[in-house]
């Protein structure tokens, strides 16, 4: 998918979409529209499939605005990088993205159950935790996605599981403030954490799908792609050997908190995660499975990026959608192959 000559809505680029099916099988992909002065939204747009093979979409209108206060600042607007989950327990289709307010970049959660209609939950809200001596409601968070499937919680309840990022330096909102992190976390490096949320409390409403606790770090960067920061990618999918997690892993320098930047790269790793406690990681790429190398992934708003977010399966492969250089948005088939235990 590449902008819309001439569509204004699309003027900056179109990247990093969340995907899912209606219930006749049909395949969206909900791209992130970005126009003309850095103003995002979610729109609709159904996968056109060629012998097998995803090969462009056909355009289906917006789904979601930047209309709440909380998704409208003075000088910033928008709602970004969707990730969507289809989660059969609730025969709904969550939608986690980010709200870029007043304060700067925000979870917030919205669910449908026809990928058109999105009912908003809110800026999601997560429960203080003594032992992290943290409020995590103090900080910007990003690179949120929900798992597919109910897994145990810390305290042994059955929960919906979401990962997502959170970004440690207090002073992009208060000057001064610094780098503060919870107990226990020595590496200000921004990394993948788990949150929890009890089915039971789900089912009696749906709006507590946005209140989030039992958090913990899962992973930081580790390997030389990942020097600078990791983040979740698509939603995790169930895999034989347990939870497979495509994420993105950064280099480069980065200049500016908010900014566009220019001095960075992005690639893709993987980690299979313990089918039922998703905390362990199993086994961990020390490799990226995709980088930049095409034209349309080293050229763009943001050179040298690809960035995984959806993943779908066609006619028996599965497809990861991705956006390229923060302007377009690809797709690479992903296959399976047998990996080494020994094999960090």
């Amino acid at each position: 998918m590449t902008p819309e000559p001439g569509n204004d809505l699309e003027a900056e680029g179109v990247l990093n979409p969340g995907s899912g099916h209606t219930q006749d099988g049909t395949l969206y992909l909900l791209p992130r529209l970005v126009a003309t002065g850095n103003v995002s939204r979610v729109g609709l747009a159904r996968v056109i499939i060629t012998d097998g093979v995803p090969t462009g979409v056909e355009r289906d209108g917006v789904v979601l605005e930047p209309d709440q206060g909380w998704e409208r600042g003075a000088h910033n607007a928008g709602v970004e990088d969707p990730r969507v989950t289809f989660i059969p327990r609730l025969g709904l289709h969550v939608m986690t993205y980010v709200a870029y307010g007043p304060l700067g970049p925000r979870t917030a959660l919205a669910v449908s159950s026809d990928l058109r209609s999105w009912r908003r939950l809110g800026p999601v809200l997560f429960a203080f935790d003594e032992a992290l001596d943290m409020d995590l409601n103090l900080f910007h968070n990003k690179d949120t996605v929900f798992f597919p499937e109910p897994v145990t919680g810390p305290n042994g309840v059955e929960s919906f599981a979401v990962l997502h990022r959170p970004m440690w330096d207090l002073g992009e909102v208060k000057p001064g403030e610094g780098i503060r992190v919870p107990a226990g976390v020595t590496d200000t490096r921004q990394s993948i954490w788990i949150s929890y949320v009890p089915v039971a409390d789900v089912l009696a409403d749906v709006t507590k799908l946005a209140f989030w606790s039992g958090h913990r770090f899962l992973a930081g960067p580790e390997f030389a792609f990942e020097e600078l920061k990791i983040g979740g990618g698509p939603a995790p999918l169930r895999v034989p050997e347990g939870w497979l997690l495509l994420h993105h892993g950064v280099t480069g320098v980065i200049d500016g908190a908010f900014s566009q930047q220019q001095k960075v790269n992005y690639a893709a790793g993987a980690m299979i995660l313990d089918a039922d406690d998703p905390t362990i990681i199993l086994q961990r790429t020390s490799e990226p499975l995709l980088k930049a190398e095409t034209p349309d992934e080293l050229s763009g708003i943001v050179p040298n990026v690809v960035f995984p977010t959806a993943i779908e399966e066609i006619e028996g492969r599965q497809y990861v959608f991705y956006g390229m250089a923060d302007s377009k948005i690809g797709v690479a088939r992903l296959d399976s192959s047998t990996l080494d235990p020994t094999d960090g």
